[in-house]
């Protein structure tokens, strides 16, 4: 009975410590940036003080424009990820069942895999402009990757025997795909969705710094240009905290498919 008292309030204490310790490092942080902005060793110009930066975020979400914007890249991000990840997960599965198809595009995909997403910019603003097309595109091939990898890894470290048990009840494809690889991969492919998904934020609002008209980067750009600081601090702020949550709900998605697997 004793134990029982004791172990829901030892662990209330230790996840009250866990979530101090998780708020320390960003209270420090907003601590010495205003530290430094009192002290003056920077131009106000330079380095906005944290109330004035929030103060300007109230007023964008007063007026709607920062609704505006984030609501932008998050549609841009939502079709691009679900295009990429639906190719990277279709293209993963197939190299990993076919030898043929592995000997044919493994070499190409491992090269283009190294190639760093922001490089293809200029190329596919050249083709497609710097509308939606573009936008989307970039997120899908952002996407597209680390999915397509995920899967193949995962497929390919299911038991061959598993393989042979569907040949003995001459499974078709489709029953090999839904009865067998499809329950031994699920971790393993939610962990790598959630890895395009973050990459694929941070390569969107990158893209959108270099040619964009809206969206979270646009709007740190054309602070940039018109030297406010607040509004670049501001888009700063808000892109780390969607990246944040996008993360974090990943993350629950990718336990509770862990412990699906397991059960």
């Amino acid at each position: 009975m004793a134990g029982s008292l004791v172990s829901p309030s030892l662990g209330e204490a230790r996840a009250f410590a866990g979530n101090l310790a998780a708020l320390a490092p960003p209270v420090l942080l907003l601590a010495l940036w205003e530290v430094v902005s009192l002290s003056h060793l920077f131009p106000e110009q330079v380095l906005v003080p944290p109330a004035e930066v929030f103060r300007t975020l109230f007023a964008m979400t007063q007026s709607g424009e920062l609704q505006r914007h984030v609501g932008d890249s998050l549609h841009r991000l939502s079709v691009g990820f679900i295009l990429g990840a639906a190719a990277g997960l279709a293209f993963g599965v197939t190299i990993a069942l076919s030898r043929l198809a592995e000997a044919a595009f493994v070499p190409l995909f491992l090269t283009l895999w190294q190639v760093p997403v922001i490089a293809l910019v200029p190329l596919l603003v050249m083709f497609l402009g710097i509308g939606e097309p573009f936008k989307v595109a970039i997120v899908a091939i952002a996407s597209f990757f680390p999915v397509a990898l995920a899967a193949f890894d995962a497929v390919r470290g299911v038991p061959r025997a598993w393989f042979e048990v569907g040949r003995v009840y001459r499974l078709s494809l489709a029953d090999t795909v839904w009865r067998i690889v499809v329950p031994a991969t699920v971790p393993a492919v939610v962990t790598g969705l959630r890895i395009g998904l973050t990459r694929a934020w941070v390569v969107l609002v990158a893209s959108e710094l270099l040619a964009a008209d809206s969206g979270i980067g646009q709007m740190m750009e054309m602070g940039r240009q018109l030297f406010q600081i607040d509004v670049v601090l501001s888009g700063v702020i808000v892109s780390g905290l969607v990246g944040f949550a996008i993360d974090r709900g990943a993350r629950a998605i990718e336990q509770h498919a862990t412990r699906w697997r397991a059960a």
